[in-house]
């Protein structure tokens, strides 16, 4: 791994004043899933912060603060796969979560960006942040500093034992970067000292794996819970829509791992995509699968769409499935959600499956292994 300190220039702005009148209309305010750090003050793991940095529009009279300044001053360390990683100097891991649409009041996310590329993924939002583009949430990857450390400073308190803490609700904790940067694996070390605590992770990736003998670990003293999320069993299917993430049989391989392994463990289909994974046969597949492959659970949402995912995924829809593309104009221009109806409608139809395959609907107590069990939550939103 290259160890290079040297800065990049500053990121260039999209130029792209549509995505900014929709923004600036749009009255849905996304979960809060990253801490913005104070200005002025010394950085996680020795890494020091400039005292200014100007506007990357070339404004020379608009200062940069919070986190768009730190991700214009992070080093670049790495750069393969057409992929640039950064080191992001961080004061805090934790990042308190009060939208009413998530159940569990902390998140963690070891990484900003995500190489997987989801053509849907909601969480492309987050880059705006960093006044850098939607298409460079998966171009960016930006590590963060210390994470053992921070984690172990910030999991230690007693009013955080017991508490849902969610790791992996924007970026994938085991997307590619982690098997060179190991900021998850340094994050478990940290929570498998701990007693009391209450996770879950979320994935795409088979690399959840490597980790088993961490998961036990915390298993014996804390509720831990995975989720593999799959979205379709075509894996032609799959590619398109997630490019740079495993195969869904590998995901549904994990999940059998984790569960001989005792690890509480299942799916997450999510999301649906309207026209696309959404047809009863595919999705009683999916389920049939997901209870083959071991999983206690199977939860399920339809497509959210933020207005920066909007200007990836339409422009994507419009090239392969080009029929679809004026149904999600209509259903998703103005509002991130889909028509209530047919949320309903997805809602009945993964009932009844979870019902035909005798799949739970989220992580209970019961089904974890674990020596102090606090109550376990609801992962997520989800039909």
């Amino acid at each position: 791994m290259a160890t290079s300190s040297t800065l990049l220039p500053a990121h260039a702005p999209a130029a792209n004043p549509r995505v900014d009148r929709r923004r600036r209309r749009t009255k849905l305010v996304p979960p809060s899933l990253f801490p913005d750090p104070r200005d002025g003050q010394p950085a996680a793991g020795g890494v020091p912060t400039p005292p200014r940095v100007l506007c990357p529009s070339g404004d020379a009279t608009k200062p940069v603060s919070g986190i768009a300044r730190l991700a214009l001053s992070s080093p670049l360390v790495e750069e393969k796969r057409q992929t640039e990683y950064y080191v992001l100097p961080v004061k805090s891991l934790l990042n308190r979560c009060t939208s009413e649409r998530v159940p569990f009041p902390w998140t963690i996310n070891p990484y900003r960006g995500c190489e997987f590329g989801c053509r849907y993924c909601y969480a492309r939002y987050t880059h705006e942040f960093m006044e850098l583009a939607p298409v460079d949430f998966e171009r960016k990857i930006y590590v963060k500093a210390d994470s053992g450390g921070l984690a172990a400073r910030e999991l230690a308190p007693a009013a955080m034992h017991g508490p849902h803490i969610a790791m992996g609700t924007a970026t994938d904790p085991y997307q590619p970067a982690e098997e060179e940067f190991g900021a998850t694996r340094a994050i478990l070390e940290s929570m498998a000292r701990e007693s009391g605590l209450n996770v879950s992770i979320t994935t795409k990736s088979n690399r959840v794996v490597r980790d088993i003998d961490l998961l036990a670990r915390i298993s014996e003293r804390s509720s831990i819970s995975v989720n593999l999320s799959v979205t379709t069993l075509d894996a032609r299917l799959a590619r398109r829509l997630e490019p740079r993430a495993p195969r869904p049989d590998l995901r549904l391989a994990a999940v059998t791992r984790l569960r001989e392994a005792g690890i509480a463990a299942g799916v997450f289909a999510m999301p649906i995509l309207p026209g696309i994974t959404d047809r009863e046969n595919d999705l009683d597949a999916l389920a049939r699968a997901a209870r083959t492959a071991g999983a206690q659970w199977l939860a399920a949402s339809v497509l959210f769409l933020m207005p920066s995912s909007l200007e990836v995924f339409l422009p994507f829809l419009e090239k392969e499935f080009p029929k679809l593309a004026r149904r999600y104009r209509e259903w998703y221009t103005r509002n991130a959600y889909a028509p209530e109806a047919y949320r309903n409608e997805i809602s009945e139809r993964i009932r009844g499956l979870r019902a035909k395959y005798g799949l739970g609907s989220r992580p209970t107590a019961s089904a974890m292994s674990s020596g102090e069990r606090p109550q376990m939550e609801l992962v997520w939103s989800v039909a």
